[in-house]
C-alpha cells in the first residue's frame, strides 16, 4: 500500500522563488493512524505567508507544502482506524500540506463538517476555531470563566472573527483594533460590543473609555508595535497571549508595569504542538463548540474563494490588510 502511494502523484501548490505555482507532486504514503482525504478546499493563513517568506517552517515530520487547514472526503484509512470510513465529508487541523488536491493526517485531527456548513465554510473554521478557543479558554485563561473583557487586535482577521464569535457564545465582551471603519462595521455585527479603526488614530484612547479599569485578556497577532499599549490596557491580573509578530519580535518592556497590575504574558502557537495535544483539542471543538453552527450562534466567515492554483492571488489579497475573515482555496475534483 505505501510504495503504491509514493508511486501516485498529486496537485500541490509549491513555493518557487517565493511565490506560489501548481506543480504535481508526489502523494503522501499513508502510515498507521491516518487517514487520507481528498481536498475539497483548503483555509489560507497569515503562517502560509510566513512559511512562504521563510520565517515559519513546518514542524519536523510535517509535510512542506503550506496549508493549515482543509475539508474534503475520506478516500483512504489506516487498519484500525476508527470512526472514519471513506466517504465520510469533514474537515481537519493540519500542520501542513492542505494547498493540495490530497492530505494524509493523524485521524483524531479530524472532524466531521460543522452542522449545515459546506466544503468551503468548513475551510475556513478548524484552525481559526482551534486557535481562539486555545488561547481565550487556555492560554488566556476564561475557562470556567463568564463576563471577562477581551481586547482582539486584527479583530477581523479569521482568528479575531472566530474568537468575537466564541466570546459572545461563552459570556465574554470584546473590543476589537481593526484597519477600517467598514471592518468596525463587521466586526460589531459579529458581537464585539466595542471598537476602534487603528488608522483613525491611536486605538489606546478608545479602549480605555470602554473599559477603565482595563481587560481581562488582549489577544495579539501584532507583537512589537503594540505590546506597551498592551501592557497599559490591561487591567490587574490581566493576560496578554502573544500569537504572533506582524510588526516584529523585539520591543522594550516595562517590568514595573508588569510587577504592580501583576500581569502575565503568554506566548502560543498551535502548530508545533504535540499530536496528542491537538487531538484533544479537536475533540473540546467537536463537542463545545460544533454544536454552535447548527444553532446558528456560530457561523464561519468567509470573504473570497480562489482556485487553488490562483493561491498566489490570494497570498496578495490576504497581505493586502483588506480583508474581513478567510480567505479559501477551492480544489477542483479534476486531475486526481
Amino acid at each position: 500500500m505505501a510504495s503504491e502511494a509514493a508511486e501516485r502523484t498529486m496537485e500541490a501548490i509549491v513555493v518557487e522563488d517565493g511565490v506560489c505555482v501548481l506543480r504535481r507532486v508526489p502523494a503522501p504514503a499513508l502510515p498507521p493512524g491516518c487517514v487520507r482525504i481528498s481536498v475539497r478546499a483548503a483555509g489560507v493563513n497569515r503562517a502560509d505567508l510566513a512559511q512562504k517568506a521563510g520565517r515559519y517552517p513546518p514542524p519536523p515530520g510535517a509535510s512542506p507544502i503550506l496549508g493549515l487547514e482543509v475539508s474534503g472526503v475520506v478516500t483512504e484509512v489506516a487498519d484500525g482506524v476508527e470512526p472514519w470510513r471513506p466517504g465520510d465529508p469533514v474537515c481537519a487541523l493540519l500542520a501542513g500540506g492542505g494547498y493540495a488536491t490530497e492530505v494524509v493526517v493523524d485521524a483524531r485531527h479530524v472532524l466531521p463538517l460543522p452542522p449545515g456548513v459546506d466544503h468551503v465554510g468548513a475551510a475556513a473554521v478548524v484552525e481559526v476555531f482551534a486557535t481562539a478557543w486555545l488561547n481565550l479558554q487556555g492560554e488566556g485563561g476564561l475557562e470556567g470563566r463568564t463576563g471577562a473583557r477581551v481586547l482582539l487586535h486584527a479583530g477581523a482577521s479569521g482568528v479575531g472573527t472566530a474568537a468575537i464569535q466564541l466570546c459572545r457564545v461563552l459570556g465574554h465582551e470584546s473590543f476589537v483594533v481593526v484597519g477600517s471603519d467598514e471592518k468596525l462595521a463587521q466586526c460589531l455585527a459579529l458581537g464585539a460590543s466595542g471598537g476602534a479603526n487603528r488608522h483613525a488614530g491611536p486605538w489606546l484612547p478608545h479602549a480605555r473609555a470602554w473599559r477603565a479599569d482595563g481587560v481581562d485578556l488582549v489577544l495579539d497577532p501584532v507583537g512589537a508595535d503594540t505590546l506597551a499599549d498592551d501592557l497599559e490596557v490591561l487591567g490587574t491580573d490581566g493576560v496578554l497571549v502573544v500569537i504572533g509578530l506582524l510588526s516584529g519580535r523585539q520591543a522594550p518592556l516595562d517590568l514595573g508595569r508588569l510587577l504592580v497590575k501583576r500581569l502575565r504574558i503568554q506566548g502560543s502557537t498551535l502548530r508545533s504542538r504535540s499530536d496528542a495535544f491537538k487531538a484533544e483539542l479537536v475533540a473540546t471543538l467537536r463537542a463545545r463548540v460544533w454544536p454552535h453552527f447548527l444553532d446558528g450562534t456560530l457561523r464561519p466567515l468567509v470573504h473570497a474563494t480562489f482556485p487553488l492554483a490562483e493561491a498566489e492571488a490570494a497570498h496578495a489579497l490576504l497581505a493586502s490588510n483588506a480583508t474581513t475573515g478567510a480567505l479559501v482555496l477551492e480544489v477542483p475534483l479534476r486531475g486526481r
